[in-house]
């Protein structure tokens, strides 16, 4: 199988989250401003950092070096002043698409996981 760059799995990985999160909050609210209002405050840098840290006593050891790897790719200059967040929310961001890409049943699992902490 192809192996896909980090970054391309942290770019599909933003994509799937913010679905996710957008099925949720459909189900919340008809509002268009609190589905917006919702679904920001749930797929920005500092939730998805909280959200790793979350996960972390969840994932394989092959998750934690993808992570930790994920974490180290170089920061755009204008994310260089929440460095240590981005590079969570990259992390995770990293994760949800490799999980989608090579595990749907994990991604699945933890999704469900995920869903019980966000509860809104």
């Amino acid at each position: 199988m192809e192996e896909i760059n980090l970054r391309n799995y942290a770019y599909l990985g933003d994509a799937v989250w913010e679905i996710f999160i957008r099925e949720k909050t459909i189900r919340i609210t008809n509002n268009s401003k609190k589905l917006h209002q919702i679904t920001t405050n749930l797929v920005k840098t500092s939730t998805q950092c909280e959200l790793l840290h979350f996960l972390e006593s969840n994932l394989t050891e092959e998750e934690i070096e993808l992570t930790r790897r994920a974490r180290n790719l170089p920061i755009p200059v204008g994310r260089r002043n929440m460095q240590s967040e981005y590079r969570q929310a990259t992390a995770f961001e990293t994760l949800i698409g490799w999980w989608h890409t090579h595990d749907k049943q994990r991604l699945k699992h933890i999704l469900e996981i995920l869903n019980s902490k966000i509860e809104t």
